[in-house]
């Protein structure tokens, strides 16, 4: 068994590294001071309520307000999986090369797309149940400022912090932007913390994800809409993956003679805290997709 043991720790950690450098939605992972994993299906996601001030007595001195830290237990989204396989005799040369080439189309083509649009979709949703949507054609980059403004000054008002706002757009709609370079359209993106532009086929407020007894992946579902972009300050939401992997020899290989890379992961997609809406908005195309 000892092969089983170290081929996965050998392996998890480049499908990690593909994974953190590839995915545009693991930006919003990373903060363990507020969620514990433990690798059972479930997470605990941190809860800070507060008091806010009261007047200072020369006699009692402070008010006693309360604060409360607890720890909420979340479940996974999803689990979902994959058999990586090749042959013995194919493999012959170089089971380190081969499966780099294997691992890293998987991770590149399957696992990173998925995951980016299920992240995508599941925030947008929870953005539309809140309110805080948009339904706009947005076809030139003007009418993207415009609508960017919007979203910028109403969290302002709300006083969602700028230093941590993410805005995840289409590349042909932050093209359009370029293409203006103006003072106006500078200023208006200045106002997030990061920029990244996700690939339109990641952009949906809803996919679908087959369960691979006759199809696999993802689709958008059918009356969603394609998301123009997404709007999101780091702290209002907590997404998580935890990535599994077994690894068999082909003398261990009980269905054949390959080398088997068995890959699993966890996720939530997103948990949007109930006082922190204001810091997710989603723009959305007019036109429902069939």
């Amino acid at each position: 068994m000892p092969n089983v043991i170290n081929g996965a720790q050998k392996y998890l950690p480049l499908l990690d590294a593909i994974y953190k450098q590839d995915a545009k939605t693991s930006i919003l992972e990373g903060d363990e001071t507020v969620v514990q994993k433990n690798g059972v299906k479930e997470l605990k996601i941190a809860k800070l309520t507060m008091d806010g001030l009261g007047d200072f007595s020369r006699n009692s001195g402070y008010t006693t307000g309360s604060t409360t830290l607890s720890w909420e237990t979340i479940a996974y989204d999803k689990e979902r999986s994959q058999k990586l396989t090749i042959d013995r005799l194919d493999n012959a040369e170089s089971l380190e090369i081969a499966f780099a080439k294997l691992s890293s189309e998987f991770m590149r083509t399957k696992v990173i797309p998925e995951t980016d649009a299920a992240r995508i979709s599941s925030i947008a949703s929870k953005a539309i149940t809140a309110s805080k949507v948009a339904a706009e054609a947005i076809t030139t980059g003007a009418g993207l400022i415009s609508s960017l403004r919007a979203v910028t000054s109403a969290m302002d008002n709300a006083e969602v912090p700028t230093d941590s706002r993410i805005l995840f757009i289409r590349p042909d709609l932050i093209g359009a932007v370029d293409d203006l370079d103006t003072i106006k359209s500078k200023a208006v993106l200045d106002r997030f913390s990061n920029i990244i532009e996700v690939p339109a086929t990641r952009m949906y407020t809803a996919v679908t994800l087959a369960s691979g007894a006759s199809s696999y992946g993802f689709t958008p579902t059918s009356g969603a809409y394609a998301v123009n972009y997404l709007v999101v300050e780091k702290s209002a939401v907590v997404s998580a993956l935890e990535q599994f992997l077994k690894y068999f020899t082909p003398d261990q290989d009980q269905n054949g003679d390959s080398h088997v890379f068995a890959y699993r992961n966890y996720n939530l997609y997103s948990h949007v805290y109930e006082n922190k809406t204001d810091g997710i908005f989603v723009s959305r195309d007019t036109t429902a997709i069939a």
